[in-house]
């Protein structure tokens, strides 16, 4: 069983900064992949990035790349979403997630946190 926590949402001006951390906890969570999604109402849930466990190497959608950066740090079982350059419709409620396969698929993620708001104002 793996728990995962985010943390860091919070209320930006567009063109700011967030970081958005998730701490998993569990006894093998250092090894699963971490998954950021985001939703906002009445959309459904999508992919933004993520990291595997082994090696570190990141993968992010279009919408991301060069703006959103995810890191890891496996001392203290967490990982990173940092945020730049932010836009009005990156506002969402952001979700981490933990897979034993990476992937970029919803349903691909066992285990889920319970998600943090990001508002981006214009």
């Amino acid at each position: 069983q793996v728990q995962v926590v985010e943390s860091g949402g919070g209320l930006v001006q567009a063109g700011g900064s967030l970081r958005l951390s998730c701490a998993a906890s569990g006894r093998t969570s250092s090894r699963y992949a971490i998954g950021w999604f985001r939703q906002v109402p009445g959309k459904e849930r999508e992919f933004v990035g993520g990291i595997r466990w082994r090696g570190n190497d990141t993968y992010y959608t279009d919408s991301a790349k060069g703006r959103f950066t995810i890191s890891r740090d496996n001392a203290k079982n967490t990982v990173y979403l940092q945020m730049n350059s932010l836009k009005s419709e990156d506002t969402a409620v952001y979700y981490c997630a933990a897979s034993l396969v990476f992937g970029t698929k919803v349903g691909q993620y066992e285990y889920w946190g319970q998600g943090t708001q990001v508002t981006v104002s214009s």
